[in-house]
């Protein structure tokens, strides 16, 4: 019955959210963004409460934990979005079509992975050291060799599978995907971000393993941290710049997420622990960059 609820809800939010994305003429307002930004974190937050009321703490805990993990680890997504809009030229007010329908499908990605990570947690629990060496090796990477600067989004292999094998226009033609059979580069953004959001979401499922393997925890968790992704976008898009301090505090998050899991034989956090010292880390990363910007945007 709460996976039936918990999908109904999401269907429901889904449609609505539609409907605002379906405005193909309008650019998403800052004020806007706020307030349904401020939405789905309440309604995520609300959901927490209801999860920890009617089945106990530690679920309601252990949520709570998946929840601000996926929601910072999904921030990281943010910086390739923008990088992403800028390469293939995506005019503000389309861009909040590209990001539901991005999101979208990875809702159902994620879906696919994280059941799968599920079954094969369960089956084999020594996978648990495995998902915590890669996420590791993830921060590693963060911290000496992510250049999102020099990221070239339409050098995508599969953006380029697409290119070449479908008829494109040469410009983008309003808000649609397609001009008859014609696809336009509005798709090439799309397909570029589900590929993107691919490669987060194998770094970033196996991180919630962390606090809970229980499966609706996991997906409820993850669903909710992406539910509010398109809002956040419009939130932070000009910021984004300024939290210099952001990636290596999600790289201490995934080294902390990353070493709890290869060590799980030995060390046994609290969930509440473990929440503590995520939202600590993500508080310090956010309120450095604030305090000290890069010199470029300190003015």
């Amino acid at each position: 019955m709460l996976w039936v609820g918990f999908l109904a809800g999401v269907l429901i939010l889904l449609f609505i959210d539609l409907r605002i994305a379906s405005r193909s003429d309008q650019e998403a307002t800052f004020k806007e963004a706020i307030g349904w930004s401020i939405f789905w974190i309440v309604l995520s937050l609300g959901f927490g409460a209801f999860l920890w009321r009617r089945y106990g703490g530690e679920q309601g805990l252990e949520f709570f934990a998946g929840y601000l993990l996926e929601k910072s680890l999904s921030v990281d997504n943010l910086f390739v979005f923008v990088l992403l809009f800028r390469s293939f030229a995506i005019p503000p007010q389309y861009q909040h079509r590209v990001l539901f329908w991005g999101v979208l499908g990875a809702l159902l990605l994620r879906g696919s992975l994280i059941f799968a990570g599920v079954a094969l947690v369960h089956r084999f629990h020594w996978i648990i050291a495995v998902f915590g060496a890669v996420l590791v090796y993830t921060a590693w990477k963060i911290l000496f060799h992510e250049d999102e600067a020099d990221a070239k989004p339409e050098d995508n292999a599969v953006v380029r599978w697409v290119a070449r094998n479908l008829p494109m226009t040469k410009t983008i033609e309003g808000p649609r995907f397609f001009i008859g059979k014609c696809a336009t580069p509005l798709l090439l953004a799309l397909v570029a971000a589900e590929t993107t959001d691919l490669v987060f979401a194998l770094d970033s499922i196996p991180a919630v393993f962390a606090v809970t393997d229980d499966s609706f925890l996991v997906f409820s968790s993850n669903i909710c941290a992406l539910l509010g992704l398109r809002a956040l976008y419009f939130v932070v898009r000009g910021a984004l710049a300024r939290l210099r301090y952001l990636k290596p505090g999600l790289a201490a998050i995934l080294t902390f997420v990353g070493l709890k899991m290869l060590l799980y034989k030995w060390v046994q956090l609290p969930t509440g622990t473990s929440l503590l010292i995520i939202a600590g880390i993500l508080a310090i990363a956010l309120v450095v960059s604030w305090l000290r910007p890069a010199p470029d945007t300190a003015a």
